[in-house]
């Protein structure tokens, strides 16, 4: 099976650098590597998916997935998946949390936000690399993505008006 075209991107939502580095080389091992769009916090997050500030002129359509760390600043992944679950834009599109906690806490938080599944990032880069094989082979061969809806407007949020 091949990359649903109309969701091209991979957006890796992750604050270290270290970490984004890895999972980018982890992806680019899958050949993904030119589909990863990396921002290093949750409010660049939400500008990349509703087209905002820096984002404004990117191509249209929904990313196929969203891979997501939790502890980052401005805005935590929390957030970010609130947001993300809330919108009518955006709510279809598979946020898989990718984080080192392994807190029961931040498990239930994040399924209680809609997470579509939790990965505790392994310590060691050959089992990281295994566990972004089962990722890409899941998210991105195997399931289906809902129909993106065209041209939904401006809304509201509790971060200021959203388009």
């Amino acid at each position: 099976m091949t990359m649903n075209k109309n969701a091209e991107a991979i957006l890796l939502v992750e604050d270290n650098p270290d970490d984004a580095e890895l999972t980018r080389l982890a992806l680019a091992r899958h050949g993904l590597d030119g589909r990863v769009t990396h921002v290093s916090d949750g409010m660049q997050a939400l500008d990349y998916l509703y087209r905002r500030d820096a984002y404004a002129q990117r191509p249209g359509g929904h990313p196929i997935l969203v891979l997501l760390d939790l502890k980052m600043p401005l805005l935590d992944g929390i957030g970010v998946l609130k947001e993300i679950k809330g919108s009518s834009q955006l709510h279809n599109i598979p946020v898989v949390v990718l984080t080192s906690s392994t807190e029961p806490s931040d498990l239930q938080r994040a399924y209680d936000a809609g997470t579509n599944a939790y990965i505790a990032k392994p310590t060691e880069f050959s089992q990281f690399l295994g566990a972004m094989k089962h990722v890409c082979e899941f998210w991105v061969n195997i399931n289906q993505s809902a129909p993106q809806m065209p041209g939904a407007g401006t809304r509201p949020s509790s971060f200021g008006e959203l388009s």
